[in-house]
């Protein structure tokens, strides 16, 4: 899969914008502040009709205008024409100009890894973030997961609201509460099935992967869910059981969504044995096997994106990282120096795009130019 153009209006700081790119390697070099993200950002909105950055949806509209749009045509097999206008509250996709309705039809379609510096905090950050990544992953796998996961997430709002209203008229009908519960269990279900069943794909290649950049074996990524190993009359009574609890509190303290997922080295818990570096390389793992298990599951390579994480990892991981990036996958690489990507890497991309954000302007050429014409220091 490749994104072969990008058009930008009022997006972030850029008024206007239109780039076309490298089918292999992409680097994005500038100072912090110069725009590198917005460009990959723009791209990830493209698949996913949001930011991977974690705020409101209209912070992406360019100051003091009304919507920005983002086009792109992506091949793979076949090219198509892709298009997402976001205005205050509102949002509209097209493929081929063709208006989507559904968004769950859209999503999927454009298949992305992502690998940040944030995510180098994944293990020791919270449940909640994890959980975030292997929706994401399993939504690009799946429309049928993504459209359980939605509906899943409505009736949870919807159980927790009857819980407050249980707490505070004692003479509500608890049967309607038992219809949600019910509801609740059947898509749980089917999302453990989903997860389990990706926590095995990933286990095939990530320790195998581990082993490649660290020459340590035995790294797996536990899942961690109290659906494990329940039926769904054994669910349903466990809910019985946490049903005063709940109304107590208002919300539902047992589910899928409480899930987690666990790096163990061995035996060890990485999050409270694993060095620094120990961590970082399973997260290396890890994002390495989603690009393995897209080609496997979806006869597809998927566009790698890779942004700011040169910053905060040493030559040796950065070399890591770059023992899996063959030429059939399309990969975008923000950084603030180039000798960030090291010497061998750099000569074999001198043909291919880079993006220069320096001066507050953007500049494209091949690294062969930019490595003639600019004084990188």
């Amino acid at each position: 899969m490749k994104i072969l153009n990008l058009k930008l209006l009022n997006f972030r700081n850029y008024e206007k914008l239109s780039l076309d790119f490298d089918p292999k390697k992409n680097l994005i070099i500038g100072k912090n502040g110069m725009g590198k993200t917005n460009i990959v950002e723009a791209i990830y909105v493209l698949a996913f009709t949001k930011s991977f950055r974690g705020t409101k949806e209209n912070v992406i509209i360019r100051y003091n205008t009304d919507l920005t749009r983002v086009e792109g045509t992506v091949e793979e097999k076949y090219k198509n024409d892709y298009k997402v206008i976001v205005k205050e509250n509102d949002k509209t996709v097209k493929i081929n100009n063709n208006k989507i309705d559904k968004l769950s039809d859209y999503l999927s379609k454009i298949n992305i890894v992502l690998f940040t510096s944030h995510d180098l905090l994944l293990i020791k950050d919270t449940p909640s973030v994890r959980r975030k990544l292997i929706n994401i992953e399993l939504s690009q796998f799946s429309n049928d997961y993504l459209k359980v996961l939605t509906l899943y997430n409505k009736v949870l709002k919807q159980r927790n609201l009857y819980l407050k209203t249980l707490y505070l008229n004692g003479t509500a009908p608890i049967s309607y509460l038992d219809i949600l519960t019910e509801q609740l269990v059947d898509l749980g279900l089917k999302l453990y099935d989903y997860r389990n069943n990706f926590m095995k794909d990933i286990n095939v290649y990530i320790s195998n992967n581990y082993e490649k950049i660290s020459g340590k074996n035995g790294l797996t990524l536990k899942y961690d869910s109290c659906y494990h190993e329940k039926n769904r009359e054994e669910l349903l009574k466990v809910y019985k059981e946490e049903e005063k609890r709940d109304i107590i509190l208002g919300k539902t303290n047992f589910g899928i969504h409480k899930d987690d997922y666990i790096f163990y080295l061995n035996d060890c818990n990485l999050k409270d044995y694993g060095s620094e570096g120990e961590q970082k390389n399973a997260i290396i793992s890890l994002k390495m096997a989603e690009i393995e298990i897209f080609r496997k599951e979806k006869n597809v390579t998927p566009i790698l994106i890779l942004d700011d994480l040169f910053s905060e990892l040493d030559e040796e991981k950065i070399n890591n990282i770059m023992l899996f990036i063959d030429n059939d996958i399309q990969t975008f690489i923000t950084t603030t120096e180039l000798d960030k990507v090291n010497d061998e890497e750099a000569t074999e991309t001198k043909k291919q795009s880079i993006i220069s954000t320096r001066e507050n302007k953007l500049y494209t050429d091949t690294t062969e130019k930019w490595l003639d014409d600019a004084n990188i220091t």
